[in-house]
């Protein structure tokens, strides 16, 4: 008989989806212009995405239906300042609703300020590229805490941060010398009567917005917990567990220096970690090392890794000695059944990290539908529901019933 493996008592189980991802025609976005400018990077718009906007009631009473505990979701700044300086009270009420639905619904809401889309009127002023842009975002913050506070659970400033350095430094992401005289970017610029145009992660230039977003989080950061309600803060970055191979370690330790230590050192005093983790990354002697044979790929062509999250947890928290909240982790399959394995070892990691000390305070799996990811348009599945984008009808799968049993019981 197996053994049962058990989480500590107040353990937030939950899901989590971005705005621009699942709610659907979020047209005062930077994303939503450059899915539609000639020579664009996306292989499909986001469109109706799951028209998560309209259908959230129903939406999130599911995931508590389910077995879970907590809702991870981000709020939308193109909707709630969609020009410069001019507030949608409209829209702020609509995410106050959500919050409202989350709490009757018995889900605390991890609600995420930034996840990767800005108003349009932002990437105008170039983006996260101005280091004096980052005042709009603490801006942002402080309107949308005063309307919303009270009803937050968790917090999160910005989405990994960390994306663009990480994923230039293995060079999946151009440099900053070829993305500035992109043609995608060109033709944003010019779609928006601008000489330029900036948006992370695929649309700028990495070192200077890896700056700017450090103080817009320290800003951030600064403007929630001064404002409504009393909840913890923190961050959410991307993590490779970083493996080097014989003659790789200097590589290795060069490039997590880079994409992690960098935020980390930046980040040790906020209420916690949040920690995003999908693969491995290995290193040789001669560079970047491509997966290793015989090891499975998942539909996004990275490595089927789920030991990997424990070691980033490990990372993190040995780190800066912060509590950790591990905001996404999941794999895009259309084998339900390799999902649910993932998902098992990868608990047995985090359960390991609990056993030895290490304050993890919760799991939320990316994502809850199969939705909009962002450049593969809809075609990679990471979802515990399945979306029939024609109908919007939703099927929950079997690592859903699964996931949500775990949760429910609090044990795997």
């Amino acid at each position: 008989m197996s053994e049962q493996l058990t989480f500590p008592q107040g353990f937030m189980w939950g899901v989590a989806g971005a705005g621009h991802q699942i709610e659907g025609n979020n047209v005062n976005s930077d994303s939503w212009l450059l899915e539609h400018v000639p020579g664009t990077t996306f292989s499909e718009p986001s469109g109706d995405a799951c028209d998560h906007y309209h259908r959230y009631p129903d939406d999130i009473a599911m995931v508590a239906a389910l077995g879970f505990n907590s809702y991870r979701f981000s709020l939308e700044w193109a909707r709630i300042e969609p020009e410069e300086g001019e507030f949608s009270t409209a829209a702020l009420e609509h995410y106050r609703r959500m919050l409202v639905v989350c709490h009757e619904n018995h889900l605390t809401p991890i609600v995420t300020y930034n996840h990767f889309t800005c108003p349009r009127w932002f990437g105008v002023k170039g983006g996260w590229e101005v280091s004096a842009n980052a005042e709009y975002f603490a801006r942002f913050c402080e309107r949308a805490t005063a309307h919303l506070g009270d009803l937050i659970g968790v917090a999160c400033t910005l989405n990994e941060p960390n994306l663009g350095i990480m994923l230039q430094s293995i060079g999946v992401f151009p440099s900053d010398e070829t993305v500035a005289k992109a043609p995608y970017r060109l033709a944003a610029a010019r779609a928006v009567g601008s000489d330029t145009f900036s948006s992370f992660p695929t649309c700028c230039q990495q070192l200077p917005v890896r700056d700017t977003l450090i103080k817009a989080h320290r800003l951030g950061y600064n403007a929630i917990k001064s404002g409504r309600g009393d909840f913890p803060v923190g961050i959410t970055l991307a993590m490779f567990d970083h493996q080097a191979v014989e003659g790789g370690e200097a590589l290795c330790d060069q490039i997590r220096q880079q994409v992690d230590d960098v935020f980390l050192d930046a980040v040790r005093n906020d209420d916690f970690i949040g920690v995003q983790n999908y693969t491995r990354m290995r290193y040789g002697s001669k560079g970047i090392l491509p997966p290793e044979a015989g090891v499975e790929l998942t539909q996004v062509h990275y490595e089927y890794w789920p030991e990997a999250l424990e070691a980033t947890i490990r990372y993190a928290a040995n780190y800066t000695g912060r509590p950790i909240l591990v905001t996404e982790n999941g794999v895009a399959t259309v084998d339900d059944s390799k999902r649910i394995e993932f998902v098992r070892r990868a608990l047995m990691g985090v359960e390991r990290c609990v056993q030895d000390g290490i304050a993890v305070k919760g799991y939320c799996y990316w994502s809850v539908f199969d939705n909009f990811e962002w450049g593969m348009g809809f075609q990679p599945t990471f979802g515990l529901i399945a979306v029939d984008l024609a109908t919007q009808v939703r099927t929950p799968k079997p690592s859903a019933a699964w996931l949500g049993n775990v949760a429910r019981t609090n044990a795997l």
